[in-house]
């Protein structure tokens, strides 16, 4: 039987269990990414680990998150992040210099290999043909030390590409296609696999835009073949001895296949307030428009920039419209800049922002009160811009010029109708590519101090899990809650290496009396419950949404279902995941109730049925835990680094 890309690369890598879908694996990871907003508590993980070098074969660390210089806290923990880097082999790419994932496709992914970075939005690798997944920063700190990644064998589901795109139509709408077959939720465990003819058609930023996104469904990755047209991007790049053909077998075996016809895509936008609300724009057309932001790590490749800057060009944002670009990397902006797509952008009244996540993570550029803001990022959820109140939707970089032009919400399609025509960009052949933004390691790692400025505070331990969990259900929160409701992103992730200052936002945008109440009970010596529904834990690998709650000594989340990357985060944490055996008993317990969860240390030690005891109503429910031997012992012990020291003795 023949096998498919996912498993070929997999089954190179793996070093505990086999290729048996739905079973543990571990697997070698080749490279590592990080980024400042989980990096500085993932390498503060790394220290504690008493490892004097990196052991992967490339390790990055990217400033592209928090680079809005607001207070001391991001620039002590940047200059943090550099020595780290210096000292432990890892390379550094300095504030200015791009998005990780962008610049990682650029400068260094290699198909047929492991990437793991400490962002969600790692599978952007998939693009070139990598196995390339988001983990918690813990996850990612072992890994630099020379440890497995252990995820579920993926259940591959084959997506056939067949057609090309119509004009005005984009790898987003795509994307955005992908979300609305699938949702956001109910997709853990598998992985997106890209075959066959209409693979051909699409470019690299294209098929990157496709795996980058596959994130918003919950697949664990999404991956591309490595062909020609990689070929030919990485040898622009100056890198063509990185390439391998990366295929699968003509009898390749799937858990399930589907076709998708890139001619019948039209222009597609997701409404407020998820990736998963997928509407056409011809539905939505008429809408009046406030911001337009393009950028982002989905959409901010040459490629992207220079067709609106074609569309665009001769024209003046309407005066409505507030239009921000972010290049995806130093390498766009010089590009574009060289190509004259620069100054056609700056001449329609493109306000140019960083080369970073800026307006993605709601960092900056935050629209105003309940304005429209049309956005080329991935994400939508509710709050994440910095205005609450604000409707954010997903659309291409096509859309978000349409609306650039005509102030409303338009079909790129009707721009013909003005006498734009829509521009044919093609790849340059060669890329003007100027590295000086990274800095190598010395010869000398020795000698390297470590920088750590008064933010910076070691990881808190978390405690073993205790014989019975005795607390109160500080919050109860309905389905698809995201890890920007648990802990926000933004501005207030300058205090991500401080985690009791970081821990007074837990779940703001949800309650705002949530952290005095979850004090309350903290000090009180009981333990913080929450209860959840659907898809518990979406978006951002964020640790910091498992890492706060540890802190505020939360031993257990119980929901309907959680999402994988929360999940492990959790773990990791010593919080157990557990998940109603009856989802009716969801509408059976309630914010305030006095719980009881008995004797779980000996039923997780000896795999015996746990029962939670509602003390305030009176009344039981039996609930369940999916976890492998190792997540046994990671629970009882109290999370990772706990576990990791006591296998060390």
């Amino acid at each position: 039987m023949g096998k498919g890309i996912v498993q070929k690369i997999l089954e190179k890598h793996i070093v505990e269990g086999k290729w048996e879908p739905g079973k543990e694996i571990a697997i070698k990871v080749d490279q590592t990414l990080t980024q400042d907003a989980t990096g500085t508590m993932a390498y503060l993980q790394f220290e504690a680990m008493g490892v004097s070098k990196v052991k992967t074969e490339l390790s990055v660390s990217y400033v592209d998150h928090n680079t809005v210089q607001i207070g001391f806290e991001n620039a002590d923990d940047h200059k943090y992040l550099q020595s780290v880097a210096a000292k432990y082999g890892i390379i550094y790419s300095r504030a200015g210099n791009g998005i990780c994932h962008q610049v990682h496709l650029e400068r260094f992914g290699k198909p047929g290999k492991t990437l793991l970075g400490s962002d969600s939005h790692t599978p952007t690798g998939g693009g070139i043909g990598m196995v390339a997944i988001g983990a918690g920063g813990l996850d990612v700190a072992v890994a630099m030390a020379g440890g497995p990644f252990y995820l579920t064998c993926p259940k591959v589901i084959k997506v056939n590409l067949k057609g090309k795109l119509k004009p005005w139509c984009a790898a987003k709408d795509v994307v955005l296609k992908m979300l609305e077959t699938f949702t956001t939720k109910g997709n853990v465990g598998c992985v997106f696999e890209y075959g066959g003819e209409g693979v051909k058609t699409l470019s690299v930023p294209e098929r990157a835009t496709i795996t980058n996104m596959g994130a918003e469904c919950g697949v664990t990755t999404s991956v591309f073949p490595s062909d020609e047209t990689t070929k030919a991007f990485l040898k622009a790049q100056g890198r063509e001895n990185d390439w391998s053909e990366m295929k699968a077998d003509s009898d390749a075996q799937y858990f399930k296949e589907i076709d998708l016809d890139l001619s019948e895509i039209v222009p597609l936008a997701a409404y407020p307030h998820s990736p998963g609300n997928i509407k056409t724009v011809k539905e939505l057309e008429g809408m009046d428009v406030d911001q337009v932001c393009l950028g982002s790590c989905t959409n901010s490749s040459y490629k992207d920039l220079m067709t609106v800057a074609n569309i665009v060009k001769g024209h003046i944002a309407h005066p409505n419209v507030s239009f921000v670009i972010a290049p995806g990397s130093k390498q766009v902006l010089e590009n574009i800049a060289r190509d004259g797509g620069l100054t056609n952008l700056i001449s329609a009244g493109a306000r140019i922002a960083e080369s970073a996540c800026g307006f993605c993570i709601g960092n900056s550029q935050s629209p105003k009160t309940d304005a429209v803001s049309l956005r080329t990022s991935n994400r939508n959820f509710l709050g994440r811009s910095g205005t609450k109140s604000a409707q954010a939707y997903l659309v291409s970089p096509e859309t978000a010029a349409a609306a650039v032009i005509t102030g409303k919400m338009t079909d790129p399609r009707d721009l013909e109708k003005m006498g734009i025509k829509y521009p044919d960009v093609q790849m340059p052949e060669k890329f003007y590519i100027e590295d000086s933004m990274f800095i190598y390691p010395p010869e000398n790692p020795e000698k390297i101090k470590i920088y750590r400025g008064p933010n910076i505070g070691d990881p808190p331990a978390s405690l073993p899990m205790p014989d019975e969990i005795k607390g109160e259900v500080t919050i109860k929160v309905e389905d698809q809650i995201t890890t920007d409701h648990i802990i926000p992103a933004g501005a207030k992730m300058k205090y991500r290496s401080n985690v009791p200052k970081y821990s007074e936002f837990l779940f703001e945008v949800v309650d705002s009396n949530f952290y005095d109440r979850a004090k309350k009970i903290k000090d009180s010596g009981k333990h913080n419950i929450f209860v959840a529904g659907l898809s518990y834990g979406q978006g951002s690998s964020r640790e910091h949404a498992a890492l706060c709650p540890m802190y505020m000594g939360t031993k257990a989340v119980i929901a309907k279902s959680f999402e994988r990357i929360h999940t492990a985060n959790l773990i990791n944490f010593g919080i157990i995941p557990l998940t109603f055996k009856n989802e009716s008993d969801y509408s059976k317990v309630d914010q305030g109730d006095d719980i009881e969860i008995p004797d779980i240390k000996t039923a997780i030690k000896n795999g015996g049925v746990l029962k939670v005891k509602n003390k305030t109503k009176g009344t039981e429910f039996e609930v369940e835990y999916n976890l492998s031997d190792r997540q046994r012992e990671i629970i009882l012990a109290g999370g990772t680094l706990a576990y990791m020291k006591e296998k060390a003795k």
